[in-house]
């Protein structure tokens, strides 16, 4: 029998927003549509071919991924540093003058401004691309981790599946904490945490489960064991697979409950 070769259709496009046009990875398979789209929020390194391999890794599944650059009002920022062995350099193995230039960019861009930046990619999803009417799925990393949970409260109708995977800033003391914006969920969110992370402390873990308890969405969690921040990224130095996988097999049934469901 003639093997079938699935095929991928990929372009990057500027997706027109209140402040400009926001430099974005689409890729989708070529047939079968329309698609349930999803959308990929980055970590504070920005834009790069580890993000989009991870778009491609959605996509294959039979999903419409999104992936947008949410520093573009910075210009193109891309940050990344090599190990001997050729892997990431996370956070906390850089010295102080590159953790400084690295942080710089994500102090410059508000929660605020990421939710409206959603706004914008709904607007566009809803303009003639390739996608289904009505559920959207996300995945967040690091930062994006936070932001999936703020733009999910700010289109709960919309934004119905939600992956944080090492978010930070989930509970913080300002009023749009995320852990305070647990209500306004509808629909699923899932959280992967590492144990060896202070974003992901054994009290921020119980203030999310205090929050989500007796909310409408559906929360669940995965504590992964001797895992560090920025664990579920393949090209990182702590990057652990095993920890990954466990994300991936629970972010797919997830999207299979919300995202395929009978329109």
């Amino acid at each position: 029998a003639q093997q079938r070769k699935e095929a991928m259709h990929e372009k990057i496009g500027d997706l027109p927003t209140a402040d400009g046009k926001m430099e974005s990875f689409i890729v989708h398979p070529e047939e079968g549509g329309p698609y349930a789209p999803v959308v990929i929020y980055m970590d504070a390194w920005g834009l790069r071919e580890e993000l989009c391999d991870l778009a491609r890794k959605v996509a294959v599944v039979g999903y419409y991924v999104l992936l947008p650059d949410l520093y573009y009002r910075q210009g193109r920022v891309r940050h990344q540093w090599r190990d001997s062995a050729g892997r990431m350099i996370s956070m906390h193995n850089l010295d102080p003058a590159r953790q400084t230039q690295a942080r710089a960019p994500l102090q410059q861009l508000a929660d605020a401004m990421v939710v409206a930046d959603s706004g914008a990619i709904l607007d566009f999803l809803d303009r003639g691309e390739p996608v289904r009417p009505g559920a959207v799925g996300s995945i967040g990393y690091c930062m994006g981790g936070r932001h999936v949970i703020c733009v999910a409260a700010a289109y709960p109708e919309r934004f119905v599946a939600a992956a944080s995977l090492h978010g930070t800033q989930l509970v913080t003391d300002r009023e749009t904490s995320p852990h305070r914006l647990a209500g306004r969920l509808r629909g699923a969110l899932y959280c992967g945490f590492a144990e060896k992370d202070p974003n992901a402390t054994p009290p921020i873990r119980a203030a999310l489960d205090e929050a989500f308890a007796g909310c409408a969405v559906d929360y669940r969690f995965s504590l992964h064991a001797a895992a560090e921040h920025g664990y579920a990224l393949p090209d990182r130095d702590i990057h652990d697979k095993r920890a990954a996988n466990r994300d991936w097999e629970l972010i797919f049934a997830m999207f299979r409950r919300r995202l395929e469901a009978p329109m």
